[in-house]
């Protein structure tokens, strides 16, 4: 039987092609160039509005995305265009970066209550927020994490979970929170 034409199939000499195409890209500095510039724009645009529009957040984790493209390009498997690999690389470093940043949180916070005496630090209430970046922003980094990657990237409870390495009861919960969240925060800045 022959191979019938269907976007979503590629047979295995285009996926190998595909596959030899980028390692050829990768190994010439002005072909490089020429898809970094093509490529950039996506790959930031993509991070940009997920990490609460900071530029710096998302000019960073775009470079590591790419610097991790070129280690590990010998593990693109040519299923997706070379671009779309490399989002999904960017959408690990935005995993790790909200976990970090979740951690970092509950460190300060600790450290906060004991230098106070307190079992819970309280701090000054947020600015309020102009839009939905900005209400996004104000949530702590797991609700943040799974607003974003349920709402925004489209990805199932259990596609999450995987994400962050929680159960599926935990990111439900994590996401009924940050939904209230957001709503509070939201409806807080059209007063």
């Amino acid at each position: 039987m022959p191979f019938e034409a269907d976007s979503s199939v590629r047979p295995p000499t285009a996926i190998n092609g595909a596959r030899s195409e980028l390692g050829a890209v990768f190994a010439d500095e002005i072909a490089f160039r020429a898809w970094y510039d093509r490529s950039l724009p996506t790959v930031y645009g993509y991070l940009f509005h997920r990490c609460g529009r900071n530029p710096e957040l998302a000019e960073e984790l775009t470079q590591e995305a790419f610097v991790e493209a070129v280690r590990s390009y010998g593990r693109f498997r040519g299923q997706a265009d070379a671009t779309t690999w490399v989002i999904g690389i960017v959408r690990h470093k935005l995993v790790d970066h909200f976990r970090r940043a979740e951690r970092d949180t509950r460190r300060l916070a600790a450290l906060s209550a004991r230098e106070l005496g307190a079992s819970r630090a309280e701090s000054a209430p947020p600015t309020l927020p102009d839009d939905v970046d900005d209400a996004l922003a104000l949530l702590p980094a797991l609700q943040r994490a799974v607003l974003v990657l349920h709402y925004m990237d489209q990805l199932s409870v259990r596609e999450v979970a995987r994400s962050l390495g929680k159960t599926e009861a935990a990111t439900a919960s994590l996401l009924a929170r940050g939904r209230d969240a957001f709503r509070q925060a939201y409806s807080e800045a059209d007063r």
